[in-house]
């Protein structure tokens, strides 16, 4: 899909129409056997990794500001380094993630009390959060908020001490929006019902055009009409609208199902796992990886106004493809410590007889 929507504005900028797919290959070659290898690191590993990865996290979303750091769409969230970018932010959604499991975990039996809850989650967590936002980066934000809310929600941390944090980043995104005027202009033409489709609803417009131009069916691999320059973003943030032109609603609902799949994995994982470790880190990953899948397909559809998040495995965008592969690598390596699971990997069984083994594999009494 990145090719297709991708190949006519890479020809009108006079490079390859292969450009972007060459590199997102190029990315998927590298993430594939960084998530492999994740995916056979040891739970304990992960737990000792946590400070470190956070620590890195900061450091990379910091440099960002320095003169390694670009804007990109008024947002300030990349690094270049001699030809090579970075999206430092995609990678502390995961390092975030991992943290979180190993410190909330550790103060598990405090949590009903807020103070064990604010220190060290608000000044860490929050300060890798504050460093996105400060970037103007308010997508990427939100997506973070989700991954962090999931781990504590997961942690068992109560719903009224949850509802502090939340009301403060409710704020917080409230005045990025209103002294925002872009972000403004969004909102007021997702509101209005008299939106100028040539003007702030533009690229909305298009992407439904997208969207109902495919029907049922699709037009086919490699026909749509709107990447021919009129979609914005049509390899990017509005890729799943080329989706639906040319494989229609069928295939739309395919990525839908497979979104659903991911999130059946790792809710298994949440309620089979016996480490409440690995329990909060796969709620954080799935937060992440799925809630912004759902977003950037309701951005699509026109349910919520227009923010720049990408949908995961799918857009263009070798930061964020590298970084989600990893993460999933990280739940596999879970996974195949759940319950039943290490047994029958040790056998030869084929994948499918392995997986319904495990899958009828009884659950302790603590995951229980």
């Amino acid at each position: 899909m990145v090719l297709s929507s991708s190949s006519v504005e890479s020809l009108q900028a006079g490079d390859s129409p292969f450009a972007a797919f060459t590199s997102q290959l190029l990315f998927a070659v590298l993430g594939l056997p960084l998530a492999y290898a994740a995916s056979r690191v040891p739970v304990r590993v992960w737990k000792a990794l946590a400070w470190p990865a956070v620590g890195l996290a900061a450091v990379l979303q910091l440099l960002v500001f320095s003169p390694l750091g670009d804007e990109v769409g008024g947002n300030r969230n990349w690094i270049y380094v001699g030809g090579f970018s970075l999206q430092p932010s995609e990678f502390a959604k995961l390092a975030l993630a991992v943290w979180l499991g190993a410190v909330l975990v550790r103060k598990a039996p405090l949590l009903r009390d807020w103070k064990h809850v604010a220190v060290p989650v608000v000044p860490v967590a929050g300060g890798v959060l504050g460093l996105v936002l400060l970037g103007h980066d308010l997508g990427t934000g939100m997506v973070v908020m989700l991954v962090i809310a999931a781990a504590l929600w997961v942690a068992g941390v109560p719903a009224k001490i949850l509802l502090l944090p939340a009301t403060a980043l409710a704020a917080v995104a409230t005045v990025m929006v209103l002294t925002s005027p872009n972000r403004m202009t969004r909102i007021g033409d997702f509101l209005s019902g008299e939106c100028d489709p040539q003007g702030g609803c533009y690229q909305s417009a298009h992407g439904l055009m997208a969207l109902a131009g495919g029907g049922v069916t699709g037009l086919g691999l490699g026909s749509s009409r709107e990447k021919w320059s009129y979609l914005p973003e049509a390899h990017n943030d509005f890729i799943f609208s080329i989706i639906g032109e040319e494989l229609g609603l069928l295939g739309t609902l395919l990525v839908l199902v497979l979104f659903g799949a991911l999130a059946v994995g790792c809710m298994r994982v949440i309620r089979r796992h016996e480490d409440p470790f690995a329990m909060v880190v796969t709620a954080g990953v799935m937060a992440w990886v799925v809630g912004q899948g759902l977003v950037n397909m309701a951005v699509v559809l026109g349910l919520v106004p227009v923010i720049g998040v990408p949908l995961p495995l799918v857009s263009a965008g070798g930061s964020a493809l590298v970084a989600t592969l990893l993460g999933l690598g990280v739940v596999l390596s879970f996974a195949r410590t759940e319950p039943g699971a290490p047994a029958l990997l040790a056998t030869r069984a084929g994948v499918v007889r392995r997986s319904l083994v495990v899958a009828a594999a009884p659950l302790s009494r603590r995951s229980a």
